[in-house]
Order: C-alpha cells, then sequence, then structure tokens
C-alpha cells in the first residue's frame, strides 16, 4: 500500500518497456469535455437561442487531414437546449476563434464579415504597391485628397457647433420672465376660482338657513353689540325660547293668568289683610268695653265670619298653590 504513494517505483533489471502492449485506439475516437459556447448562436432548427458561455457536455474530436502550422483542429458537437438537435462547430488557430459548422447560424456575423473584407482589401492594396510603383503614387495622393475632405468637413462642423452654441441672455432672461408671469396668471385664476366656489357655496347655506327660518318662525336673538347700556339686558324677555311653546299651550287650555287684573281677585295683599284685623279687634274690644252683654253676640258672630271668609281664602290659597306647584313642575321639566 505503500508503493502507491512514491514517486519513484521499483522495476526490475529485466523489465523491457517494449513488450508492453499498446492500446490501439481510432484515430477519430471523440472524447466527452464539459465547455461553454464560444460565441452567440440561433439554432436553425427551432429558433431557439443559445448565449455565449451557456456550458454543455460536448463530444470532441480530432479533425482529419486538417492542421494549422501543425496545430491540430478540434471539432464539437453539442446539443440544441430546446430541440436536442445537433449542432457542430470547431477550432480556428489561423484567426485565433471558432467558426460554426453545422446546425445553428452565429449571431453577430456581419461584423466579423466586415472585418474580413477590410483585411482582404488592404492585402490586395498592399500587393498591387508591391509591383506597380505608380499605383503607389495614386494611392498616395487618394489618400491625402480624403485627408483634406476630412478636415474641412470637420471644420464645418465646428464652426456650425460655435455659432449655435452662441447663448443669448437677454432672451433667455426676457423667456423666464414669461414663464413667471405665466405662471402668477394662473395661480391668480386658480384663487379666483375658489373664492367664487366658496361664495357660492356660502349662498346656498344661506339660502338653505333662510327657507328653514320661514317653515319654522323663531325669535332673533338679541345681538349683543346693539347694546348701548348695560341697564338694556333687564328689558329683555328672561323667558327662553323652549317655554313659550308650553306656556302658550297652558294659556289656550286655562286662561291667561299674568295680568294684575286677573290675578287681583284672587291674591291679597297681606298688609291690608292685618290692617283689617286689627281694626276688627280695635272695634271688638271698644265694643265688649261699651256693652258687655253683647259679648256672645260678637263672638257668635266673629266665628261665622271667620268660618266664612276661611273657604274664601283657603280656596285662593288653594288654587295659587295649584298654579304655582304647576309652573314649577315645567321648570323643572324644561331644565
Amino acid at each position: 500500500m505503500s508503493e502507491r504513494k512514491v514517486l519513484n517505483k521499483y522495476y526490475p533489471p529485466d523489465f523491457d518497456p517494449a513488450k508492453i502492449p499498446k492500446l490501439k485506439l481510432p484515430k477519430d475516437r471523440q472524447y466527452v469535455v464539459r465547455l461553454m459556447a464560444p460565441f452567440n448562436m440561433r439554432c436553425k432548427t427551432c429558433g431557439e437561442y443559445i448565449y455565449k458561455g451557456k456550458k454543455f457536455n460536448a463530444r470532441k474530436e480530432t479533425v482529419q487531414n486538417e492542421s494549422y502550422l501543425g496545430l491540430p483542429i478540434f471539432r464539437f458537437y453539442i446539443k440544441c437546449t430546446r430541440c436536442l438537435a445537433e449542432i457542430t462547430f470547431k477550432t480556428d488557430p489561423e484567426n485565433t476563434d471558432y467558426t460554426m459548422e453545422h446546425g445553428a447560424t452565429r449571431n453577430f456575423q456581419a461584423e466579423k464579415l466586415l472585418e474580413e473584407e477590410e483585411k482582404r482589401m488592404q492585402k490586395e492594396r498592399e500587393e498591387e504597391e508591391l509591383n506597380n510603383p505608380m499605383k503607389v503614387l495614386e494611392n498616395r495622393t487618394k489618400d491625402s485628397k480624403l485627408e483634406m475632405e476630412v478636415l474641412e468637413n470637420l471644420q464645418e462642423l465646428k464652426e456650425l457647433n460655435q455659432r449655435q452654441a452662441n447663448v443669448d441672455f437677454e432672451a433667455m432672461l426676457k423667456q423666464y420672465k414669461e414663464l413667471e408671469e405665466e405662471q402668477r396668471r394662473r395661480e391668480q385664476e386658480e384663487d379666483e376660482q375658489e373664492m367664487k366656489a366658496m361664495l357660492e357655496q356660502a349662498q346656498n347655506r344661506r339660502l338653505l338657513e333662510d327657507s328653514d327660518s320661514d317653515e319654522e318662525p323663531t325669535k332673533a336673538r338679541p345681538n349683543p353689540t346693539a347694546q348701548s347700556k348695560p341697564t338694556d339686558i333687564l328689558q329683555e324677555d328672561p323667558q327662553p325660547q323652549s317655554k313659550r311653546p308650553r306656556m302658550e299651550s297652558w294659556e289656550r287650555s286655562v286662561g291667561k293668568l299674568s295680568t294684575k287684573a286677573q290675578l287681583a281677585g284672587l291674591v291679597a295683599r297681606r298688609k291690608e289683610k292685618e290692617k283689617e284685623k286689627e281694626k276688627e279687634k280695635e272695634k271688638e274690644k271698644e265694643k265688649e268695653k261699651a256693652d258687655p252683654a253683647l259679648e256672645n253676640g260678637m263672638e257668635t258672630r266673629g266665628t261665622t265670619a271667620s268660618t266664612g271668609s276661611l273657604p274664601a281664602a283657603a280656596a285662593a290659597t288653594s288654587s295659587l298653590g295649584l298654579l304655582g306647584a304647576y309652573s314649577d313642575s315645567e321648570d323643572s321639566a324644561s331644565d
């Protein structure tokens, strides 16, 4: 096992390499190699594009009876990635390139053909000048004329560019001002349109409010700025608008009792009643002093009078109490 790692192996003294049998392999033997497409090509069968650098498992063989300066030429076989058609190309050591042989067409072949044509023409010219000195002179005169024409054309192009390159600053400033004015005018028009739209919206809103106020008339609120005196606020109506419909319905059902003439019969002033009572007591005392015999009669009259006046006063107080209780209930409900 250690012999496989050494550099110099043991050969016996009777070793004869001529006795080793040689393998007879065919000259056109093919090898499987891994390569990349050397140029862009298109398959003739299906039209699939195969780009440069795509990898293939190709078969390689040596071309028989072809060589360049003793260098062998190799042929490669690949298959299309779409239709599996066979494509072949071979090496070109003369031009350090590859040549398409079968199954596809090389893209960008026109540029290569043009370069080859230029090289061929240059070669023919050199051959003609080699044997004909007059042809050399003619070619030189043609080249000099062509060079002069090219220089003239170049000078004309430069002058034309210089003419067009002259910048008119006044025209540029004028154009810039015109653009600014146009932009300012456009902004003003847009502002005016926006103002008109806002005014129309405000007018429509006012019309809607006026129509609503016509359908449901309500008392306008007083303007606080219109009050010139501080005491003007005392003359305003203290009742809120929400109580007005209830008061109107109450007045229609029961009757208006807020006037002094109507309440005069129901409400009696306390001072007048007290004075009348004091006067009656003084009169009774005088009568008692004057005639003690009439004491019993006066007591009976006083009791009858008091009993007669009490129901009326009780009725008045009961009606006023009911009215106050009803108004208090309305105030609490509105609050």
